[in-house]
């Protein structure tokens, strides 16, 4: 379509197209008079990633989408809107004005939050981790005070959503640790109760007396088997060799003997001096036979004694190993009750410790949303103003009276100019006569001139 047929078009069609843009400005007029005056306040909060001083839970990581999506979830929920409800005094803007329709629903409490919270709006900030919450209403104090309300209702609930578990788990640790607390007594009697019956006060093996009873009969036993391995009999018996007497009068015996070998290489047997020292050498071995017995026997009454004080050690660590058997028993039992004992007591700490905590996040103020100011009475209307709204109903409407011109065009085709006869006829024309305004009527086409203007090709009327 050439530029001249263009305009021809909307020539012709002009009147369609100024009348549908006045209806449109008008339509928009009416509509700036007529709408009620709407006021946007806007009541931002900052969630703090800061890590938790009462519950020690690091924040880092939690300003994540699906975490600010839960916080504006938190913020439109219906729990928020009915503390909303209860924030807002009856007798002002907007229950004043809800209050008697709401009397006749079976739920006005939770009829006026979905009335109150259809106006709220909640955008988390664009890479940042503010939540803005505003709220439009009728004036700018009535739109600043239910912003405001909004923003404090959601403090409260997500203090109360971090507070009421830990209450419940409060009361839960409470009740371990009693139980924890009775298991720990119930122990530590167990444990008192078995010292005193076994008269067992340490469990640590060196410090105790039977170990150390078996111990020395085991090494005084060792000692008089050794003693008694180390004996003889007859001359050769300890008693017999340790005599002074004995070996006195053996050296003695020894010399004489010597005396009378040399003496028998010159004297004879018959010779006064050789039956002298021969009565004399039988003399001494008389003697030293008898000393010799007399402390053999001493010595074999010694050996018995040590053989008796042998079989009484014998016995005795037999008995003290029974005893100490015995012991180790006691002292086996003594030992898992007393780790029976020192595992009540870590369970009793740990829950504590727990309750301790849990407590202590019950009893919590704060929490990691701050409220970082009121909204303030906005000074504007919410929308375009009346002039803003005239002139987009103006350009709406003339574009809107262009694309009705050129449907009406294709529905009923003219021929407004030479290319549109050229168009039709299939044949060049050598010239044109303009004729008066008042003569010029449109000639209108028959069924297939339409056709060919309406399947023309790019750069002719289409």
């Amino acid at each position: 379509m050439s530029l001249n047929q263009f305009f021809s078009i909307l020539r012709a069609r002009m009147g369609v197209a100024i009348l549908i843009m006045l209806a449109t400005m008008a339509v928009a007029g009416g509509w700036a008079k007529l709408r009620s005056p709407g006021y946007t306040a806007n009541a931002p909060v900052l969630v703090d990633v800061r890590t938790d001083p009462v519950g020690s839970t690091p924040l880092q990581g939690m300003v994540m989408p699906n975490y600010m999506a839960t916080q504006v979830d938190i913020v439109k929920s219906e729990r928020v809107a009915e503390k909303v409800v209860d924030r807002l005094p009856p007798d002002q803007p907007p229950l004043l004005d809800l209050r008697e329709e709401a009397q006749k629903e079976t739920a006005p409490k939770v009829w006026l939050a979905h009335q109150i919270a259809s106006k709220l709006e909640v955008k988390p900030a664009r890479e940042s981790n503010i939540i803005n919450i505003t709220w439009t209403g009728s004036s700018p104090a009535e739109a600043a005070r239910v912003a405001n309300a909004f923003a404090q209702a959601y403090l409260d609930t997500n203090l109360e959503l971090k507070t009421a578990p830990a209450r419940k788990y409060a009361d839960w640790f409470d009740q371990q640790v009693k139980a924890a607390r009775d298991k720990l007594e119930t122990s530590q009697q167990k444990l008192s109760d078995y010292q005193e019956k076994a008269g067992i006060v340490s469990s640590d093996e060196r410090g105790d007396y039977e170990t150390a009873r078996l111990t020395e009969l085991s090494n005084q036993l060792l000692l008089a088997q050794s003693g008694r391995r180390r004996g003889g009999s007859g001359d050769t018996s300890p008693g017999v060799m340790a005599s002074p007497l004995v070996n006195n009068m053996r050296a003695d015996v020894a010399k004489l003997e010597a005396k009378v070998q040399e003496a028998s290489a010159t004297m004879g047997a018959n010779h006064p001096t050789m039956q002298r020292m021969q009565a004399e050498l039988g003399v001494m071995r008389s003697r030293l036979a008898a000393e010799s017995a007399r402390a053999g026997s001493a010595s074999a009454a010694s050996s018995e004694a040590s053989r008796a004080r042998e079989r009484e050690l014998q016995q005795a660590v037999a008995a003290q190993k029974a005893r100490v058997i015995a012991t180790n028993k006691q002292r086996g039992e003594l030992t898992v009750l007393q780790r029976e004992v020192e595992g009540a007591q870590k369970a009793y700490e740990t829950v504590s410790a727990s309750a301790a905590q849990s407590r202590l996040q019950g009893m919590a103020t704060q929490n990691n949303v701050t409220f970082l100011g009121s909204a303030v009475e906005p000074l504007e209307k919410t929308g375009p103003s009346g002039k803003l709204a005239l002139m987009i109903a103006a350009v709406g409407g003339l574009l809107m009276g262009i694309a009705v011109a050129f449907l009406l065009e294709l529905v009923n085709r003219r021929v407004r100019s030479v290319d549109d006869l050229a168009m039709v006829t299939s044949v060049p024309i050598l010239a044109s006569v303009p004729a008066s305004a008042a003569a010029f009527k449109p000639l209108r086409l028959t069924h297939n001139s339409q056709r060919r203007l309406a399947l023309a090709p790019r750069g002719s009327l289409a």
